[in-house]
């Protein structure tokens, strides 16, 4: 399951360099190298764990080269008009959204009809019209490329930027040196532990409190999705009219205090005489669909958590692109991507251990990512 965060984290600089020689090409061979590791995930044997270990390592190199490929191009574009920078990433990680919230459900019932298998090859389908979509776009650094050598003969050339060499020039321990870097990946790792919880330990939770177990933390794991679909477009429309590090910040404080929140829930004594109790029994919605006060407000904390994080989402990424050197976006820009990649090569076992101590209430591991998340906010106020 680690093995496609491992290429993220390993092949983050050098993926960030070759997107930045091209951006189609990196977005066309990441798909591509997507598409065969899925196949060969859906094809791998079971007698041995071999194959199926090398085709996760493909997916992640994959993901790494085409991410970094789209990362550079949103950045080109987002150059063309500065004042739309959020509202442009809002819409793609909206989109990002969509997709997930659709492809949640429907993966479960191939899952349950076809067998695991099948979900690979249908992920393969749509990795490869993807590519057969992306060979329809336009290369966008070799405009940008021209227009800045316009503007370096009207200048005397003054301002002339050597694509070639950038990328070494601003490697990440050049860009290490700099504060604003620095808090830029220390806010993206506190944001991907909450992630990290997501993946790991909410499921558990929702398997045990919500009706119909696996089901019910499915339908939560896809409200949260398309909860993206709300919080993307705000988080830009901030971002532009308000700025993107407030809007990085606040709704930073807002997804870290949504986990904070879960093992209140979790613990709270929903006792008929309570008043909060009473609160989530007025709705007749969670008393038709079996929905406990417990699972209900579990659920809120969950649900408020993805709103806000999905809002911090844009702002980041405009940050990035922001900071970002003129000939090295994406090499610039995968060093704080990396530095959230990393996080899940040790949170969810850390977050896993802090689950079974019985000393601590349930869910605190959730909490102790949301004061993460926090941490990760508070590092941009002296950005």
């Amino acid at each position: 399951i680690s093995a496609p965060a491992v290429m993220l984290l390993l092949l983050a600089k050098p993926a960030g360099k070759f997107a930045d020689e091209g951006r189609k090409p990196a977005m066309l061979w990441g798909l591509a190298l997507i598409a065969a590791s899925d196949w060969g995930t859906a094809c791998a044997p079971t007698t041995t764990m071999i194959p199926l270990v090398l085709a996760r390592l493909g997916l992640g190199a994959g993901r790494c080269i085409s991410e970094s490929g789209e990362r550079g191009m949103l950045a080109d574009i987002a150059e063309r008009a500065p004042s739309l920078r959020g509202r442009a990433l809002a819409a793609q990680q909206a989109a990002s959204a969509l997709g997930i919230t659709i492809g949640a459900p429907l993966g479960g019932y191939i899952v349950e009809t076809y067998g695991p298998r099948s979900a690979f090859l249908c992920v393969t389908a749509a990795a490869l019209l993807s590519l057969l979509l992306y060979l329809l776009l336009p290369e966008t650094i070799l405009q940008n490329n021209n227009n800045n050598n316009n503007n370096v003969d009207n200048n005397n050339n003054s301002n002339k930027v050597d694509v070639s060499s950038s990328s070494d020039e601003y490697s990440w321990g050049k860009l290490l040196e700099d504060r604003k870097w620095r808090r830029l990946s220390v806010c993206e790792v506190g944001a991907k532990v909450g992630f990290a919880a997501k993946i790991t330990c909410i499921p558990i939770i929702a398997t045990s409190i919500l009706p119909g177990g696996a089901i019910g933390a499915g339908a939560l794991l896809s409200a949260a999705g398309l909860s993206g679909l709300v919080g993307a477009p705000l988080g830009g429309w901030l971002t532009d009219r308000v700025g993107a590090k407030q809007t990085a910040i606040v709704s930073g404080i807002l997804s870290g205090i949504g986990l904070m929140c879960i093992p209140i829930a979790m613990n709270y004594n929903y006792h008929p005489n309570n008043n909060y109790s009473s609160i989530w029994s007025s709705f007749s919605f969670l008393q038709e669909h079996g929905i406990s006060d417990q699972g209900a407000a579990f659920s809120a904390a969950v649900l408020a958590w993805s709103l806000a994080v999905s809002m911090q989402g844009p702002a980041l990424t405009a940050i990035a692109q922001e900071l970002a050197p003129p000939g090295a976006k994406a090499t610039a820009m995968s060093l704080p991507r990396a530095s959230g990649d990393a996080v899940y090569l040790f949170a969810p076992f850390l977050l896993g251990l802090i689950a079974d101590l019985d000393s601590l209430p349930m869910a605190s591991e959730c909490a102790v990512a949301g004061i993460c998340g926090i941490i990760g906010a508070i590092a941009l106020l002296s950005l």
